[in-house]
């Protein structure tokens, strides 16, 4: 019996205590486990505060877990506090020679949005687990509560005072799970609590008139980048309007330049890609595929595309965050203008449909006959990763919500912020980012061709603040809310401040408001304001910006301009009779990368008979000396050739191996981006060597090496030997040679450039 009334006592103490929990009122309620999320929940219990963290979904911090490796931030200087503890936090992970599986740790080079300079104490670059781990240490070493899995109910979820200003008081969740709290915090991209609450906000494009912008609104003028080939038609039969619109293209489109609208600037996923065979799943066709949804795609190539569309940007480990670049690429323009305001099955719906378009588009670009062939090997060689989003077979829940409500406050950030006529008082946080809108919509221009539209780059301004009213409800609105993701800014300065980085500074800084509004027994918009910035600055967030902030009239700097070294042998040199320096494919790949908006310059110093040891010899003179950013690498056809009347190659294979290995490893001890290039094929009808062989039959062990290193070091590699190989299986006939059947004729250096162009283009830094 006395068993019976002990676990009866234990029961009644067990439902007691859940009666409690249940009850409890925490001092901070954070609704929405993104990256600002976890930053705010953090700097809570740092403060001695009660906070619960609920996330709708399965996995906390939001992009930077889901796929967002490359940090977008401008100037890293201008992070500190919490955030700038994560990218210590991702560094620590990367020094653990543990983290290295698929890739040696001294192999590894940055590459793309954001560098880590050597001897940092941060990184910046990271794969979505790296992420989520540091993420999940600060909630376990804070001991978070996370209450996963838990949608807020958005119709009647939210319980307000009846005082003035109204004040949250709880927040149901569609499971009826209640949560009180002194203060709340929406942390989520979308803005479901903020709008809940009946706070004011906005969705989409402000009119330029609205806040006295230029940027803002509709903006075809400024759509200069990710654009279509001038020429490619909207209609399902070229030319032929009658035969109706393709999909996803506006009739009505664009609109007035400058008037505002309801568009939201366009969504993708951040796939985190791989090209190692042993982790690499190759990309399907889904069930559901929808050809007519690429015939853009298609069409943009055949009037004259010739690079990848992607940015395509290294992280550790052999894998990469790939992002949106050029007129048809993962962006599903013009699909989620309903995603702010919809209800979450049919917010589940934009974003399944999304999932089946990029997954639709990765199949095409790697198997369709119609995708050039070089553009097929290029995405081919990647594909999801088996040890990320394994639930989602390499695939993540998180859409890239680049964009949906945004709060009205009393202080509204707009372009002036940006670009310094205007300063905002009481700054909780700086943003460095250029202004940055993706494209918005499709249209047909005057001309019966189809163009974006949305797209605006604008920077050239230093970091700047991001004032305390830009976080919080006008006053008479709500007392006791903070936002610091959908916080109030036009559409144009929300594209430079909504970075995750800067997500974390305001997350940090909303939580010290929360806390100094319960100490101080007010509303959170009536805290003590030094006291406030005196403790923002003793937690090392940064509020000024040293330098002096520039007029807006100040010019834009120009592009950077790049310098390109081409390096190999006689077939890399071109010039030779029939062919004019103009025609050459050092000539073809400066002029391609010209048409692109790249300011480049390409040098040429092959040197006819070359091999790679005489390459290293002159390297420093020759190469360095032109203080190149990138240098094109192609060897093999002299190292593996056969002297008259010798039986021994001059160079052997394993040599040849690692005098590969040292030119790449000199030019990236200098700063030099290297590209390794394999020979092409020689015709048929060449010249045998000195023992009687076809010169291909050694040429391919050479080949094969070039492979295997660019692999190992990872190095961007340009097939050239497998194109001509495969048009000769083909039986196609690309007429590439002179009459000694070894080098390039006018066509053969422009089938070089071609391919050569999208993995250069690839390889050098990009804007965005």
């Amino acid at each position: 019996m006395k068993y019976i009334n002990l676990f009866t006592g234990l029961l009644l103490c067990l439902v007691s205590h859940c009666a409690l929990a249940a009850s409890q009122t925490y001092d901070l309620v954070i609704y929405g486990g993104t990256s600002a999320g976890v930053a705010a929940a953090v700097q809570a219990k740092r403060m001695g505060k009660t906070v619960v963290l609920i996330e709708p979904t399965r996995r906390i911090g939001g992009l930077s877990t889901g796929g967002l490796g490359q940090t977008d931030i401008g100037n890293k200087a201008a992070i500190g506090g919490i955030a700038r503890e994560f990218y210590q936090g991702i560094k620590r992970h990367y020094d653990d020679p543990a983290a290295w599986k698929w890739q040696a740790q001294v192999l590894y080079r940055d590459g793309g949005q954001t560098r880590t300079d050597t001897g940092e104490a941060t990184r910046w670059t990271f794969e979505p687990s790296a992420a989520l781990r540091v993420f999940s240490d600060w909630v376990r070493t804070n001991q978070i509560e996370v209450i996963y899995g838990e949608r807020l109910e958005r119709a009647a979820g939210v319980t307000l005072s009846k005082s003035s200003p109204p004040r949250i008081e709880v927040i149901r969740m569609e499971s009826g799970k209640a949560f009180h709290g002194r203060m709340f915090m929406d942390a989520t991209y979308e803005g479901d609590l903020m709008a809940s609450a009946k706070v004011t906000y906005t969705v989409g494009r402000e009119a330029n008139a609205r806040y006295g912008e230029t940027l803002n609104g509709i903006q075809p003028a400024q759509a200069r980048f990710h654009q279509l080939v001038k020429g490619v038609s909207p209609y399902v039969k070229p030319g032929d309007p009658a035969s109706g619109l393709l999909p996803h293209i506006n009739l009505n489109g664009p609109g007035k330049e400058g008037d505002g609208d309801q568009r939201v600037q366009a969504y993708c996923f951040r796939m985190c890609l791989t090209d190692h065979p042993d982790n690499r799943i190759p990309f399907h066709k889904p069930e559901g595929y929808v050809e007519l949804w690429y015939e853009l795609l298609l069409r943009n190539y055949e009037a004259g595309e010739k690079a990848p569309p992607w940015i395509n940007a290294s992280m550790p480990n052999r894998k990469t965050d790939t992002n949106n670049r050029l007129g048809v690429s993962t962006d599903f323009i013009g699909q989620n203008y309903g995603y702010p305001e919809a209800t979450y099955a049919e917010r589940e719906r934009i974003a399944a449909q999304h999932r089946l378009y990029q997954q639709g588009l990765m199949w095409t670009l790697a198997n369709h006959p119609r995708i050039p062939e070089a553009i097929r090997h290029e995405v081919g060689r990647s594909g999801m990763c088996k040890d990320e989003f394994k639930e989602g077979n390499g695939w993540q829940e998180q859409l890239y919500i680049r964009e949906a409500r945004r709060m009205v406050a009393d202080l509204v950030m707009t372009q002036h912020h940006c670009q310094g006529r205007e300063v905002a008082a009481q700054p909780v946080g700086l943003a460095a980012y250029t202004m940055d809108s993706h494209h918005q919509q499709r249209y047909i221009d005057a001309d019966g061709h189809v163009r974006n539209e949305g797209d605006v780059e604008v920077g050239g301004f230093p970091p700047y603040p991001i004032g305390f009213r830009a976080i919080v409800p006008k006053a008479a609105e709500c007392a006791n809310l903070l936002v610091p993701a959908c916080l109030s800014a036009s559409h144009i300065a929300f594209g430079s401040i909504r970075m995750e980085p800067v997500f974390m500074v305001l997350g940090q800084s909303a939580a010290t408001a929360a806390a100094h509004a319960i100490d101080e027994n007010v509303a959170v918009q009536q805290i003590n304001q030094p006291k406030f910035r005196a403790r923002l600055e003793a937690d090392h967030q940064v509020l000024a910006w040293a330098s002096p902030v520039k007029p807006a009239s100040t010019p834009v700097p120009a592009p950077k301009k790049f310098r390109v070294v081409t390096l190999g042998d006689s077939i890399t040199k071109g010039v030779r009779p029939g062919v004019k320096a103009a025609e050459t494919f050092a000539a073809r790949l400066e002029s391609g990368l010209r048409a692109d908006g790249i300011e480049a310059s390409v040098v040429n110093v092959g040197i006819g008979g070359e091999r790679t040891d005489q390459a290293l010899r002159r390297l420093a003179k020759d190469v360095l000396a032109q203080q190149p950013s990138l240098v094109t690498i192609m060897y093999g056809t002299n190292d593996s050739y056969v002297d008259q009347g010798k039986s021994a190659t001059r160079i052997t294979v394993e040599e040849y191996r690692a005098n590969l290995v040292r030119l790449v490893a000199e030019l990236r001890a200098a700063g030099v981006t290297p590209v390794l290039m394999t020979e092409p094929r020689w015709g048929k009808t060449a010249k045998l060597n000195g023992v009687g062989e076809h010169p291909n039959v050694r040429l391919e062990a050479y080949v094969a090496a070039c492979r295997s290193v660019a692999q190992e070091k990872q190095v961007p590699l340009v097939d050239h030997y497998q194109h001509w190989n495969t048009a000769e299986k083909k039986g196609a006939d690309i007429g590439a040679w002179t009459t000694d059947q070894c080098h390039p004729n006018p066509q053969g250096h422009r089938v070089l450039a071609e391919l050569m162009l999208p993995v250069v283009r690839t390889a050098l830094p990009k804007p965005r």
